[in-house]
């Protein structure tokens, strides 16, 4: 039977994230790292990110999903100015991978995006 954990998000494999807002800094490929997925092919991470601007104008953001090729591996959404929170990402899912697939962002303007989430794991 398979087991359910909700989780923070988790910077690198296996560790326990802080549930804290992730601060997009970077501008471009390869992104800010939000979540690195199970190491393991039997467990399976479903991912909800959800993202807010606190800046006056709006930025478009992108999101690297476990990949970084355009447009293959990319997400973009352009997030409105200060109005709260965004759902980008509705529980997508990403299969462990002996090496982990990571889920990266990046923003047209640095540390002003912050990412909310968490991720539900699936294990058999």
């Amino acid at each position: 039977m398979a087991t359910f954990s909700k989780l923070a998000f988790q910077a690198t494999t296996m560790t326990t994230g802080t549930g804290l807002a992730v601060k997009v800094a970077a501008t471009a490929t390869a992104g800010t790292t939000v979540h690195t997925a199970a190491n393991v092919a039997t467990t399976i991470d479903e991912i909800w990110l959800y993202a807010v601007n606190s800046s006056a104008t709006d930025v478009k953001l992108t999101i690297e999903w476990g990949e970084a090729t355009a447009p293959e591996g990319n997400i973009e959404y352009t997030v409105k100015a200060e109005n709260g929170l965004y759902l980008i990402v509705p529980g997508l899912v990403l299969q462990g991978n002996a090496t982990p697939k990571v889920v990266k962002a990046f923003a047209a303007t640095a540390n002003v995006i912050l990412i909310h989430g968490y991720v539900n794991r699936i294990t058999a």
